[in-house]
């Protein structure tokens, strides 16, 4: 059986681990949070204090926490299998949204650990994640991609070959992540003034998704927003996390972001003002709220 193991199995994680249940793999779960890991063992999975557990079978782990620090606390758990096993080699899949430099500096340190890593963000959010339709964006050696394909392609129909340099996966997202930002901003400022001019709101995102305006994170979000749904699939600080890491990797390249600065501001604005831990579709109830 395919063996694979999950650190962090929050609403990426979990259903993440779903999708591969769902296709016969044996899917090793870790998270601080017990229930997490209970609600997805009765499911199938194995829960494991931490990866130093998890058997030489197990190829893969895939690292599924917030953000830098994170990674940091839960790379020194992963271990190299024995040398002397048929499962020597293991990769490491970061699938956080962090610095370029900072996945390579965890590349790195895995390498001089005996460690195989892999650059995989991901977009798409927990239901796409679930069924396999998520965009992967991988960037790792040749040889490492061609050994692990098959997880990757398990994981999602829809994966991207970005390079074989490790940090351009990173690269990717952060641009990805800020026209996300961009496209999300400004379909909530959009809507928050339609509604101040007297137009009805479900309207004017029906004309916006059925034109040249349409966005899928926008439709998706805004959808929710209008429908008073505002339980955390991505969490506002999440793109005021990201939208400000593209900002600096833009400023390290000497690229002004006349449009992303004040998209990113407004996550950031938001984040501060009380909806830090609502799904980023509550950017709407802050603009209808922000003082003209």
């Amino acid at each position: 059986m395919k063996q694979v193991a999950i650190i962090g199995v929050g609403n990426m994680g979990s259903a993440m681990a779903r999708c591969l249940l769902g296709k016969g793999y044996l899917v090793r779960v870790i998270d601080v949070d017990r229930r997490k890991t209970d609600a997805l063992c009765l499911l199938g999975a194995i829960a494991h204090p931490d990866a130093s557990t998890v058997p030489a079978a197990c190829s893969a782990v895939i690292v599924c926490v917030v953000d830098r620090v994170q990674v940091e606390q839960v790379l020194p758990t992963i271990t190299k299998p024995a040398t002397n096993s048929a499962h020597s080699e293991r990769a490491v899949i970061l699938c956080p949204t962090i610095a370029p430099e900072d996945v390579e500096r965890f590349a790195q340190s895995l390498t001089e650990r005996g460690l195989q890593s892999i650059d995989c963000p991901m977009s798409g959010g927990p239901a796409r994640a679930e069924c396999g339709t998520m965009s992967l964006m991988v960037a790792c050696p040749d040889a490492v991609y061609a050994q692990h394909q098959t997880l990757l392609h398990d994981l999602s129909n829809q994966v991207f070959r970005i390079s074989g340099r490790v940090g351009d996966g990173a690269r990717m997202k952060l641009v990805n992540n800020l026209l996300a930002g961009i496209h999300l901003a400004g379909t909530a400022e959009s809507i928050a003034l339609a509604e101040r001019i007297g137009l009805d709101a479900r309207t004017v995102l029906a004309v916006l998704q059925s034109g040249s305006a349409q966005s899928w994170i926008a439709g998706d979000r805004m959808s929710r927003a209008l429908a008073g749904d505002f339980a955390p699939r991505a969490h506002m600080t999440l793109l005021a996390k990201d939208t400000q890491l593209a900002l600096a990797m833009a400023r390290k390249s000497g690229v002004a972001c006349h449009i992303g600065t004040p998209a990113s501001q407004a996550f950031v604005d938001a984040a501060s003002s009380g909806y830090a831990d609502l799904d980023d579709a509550a950017l709407l109830t802050f603009f209808q709220k922000r003082s003209p």
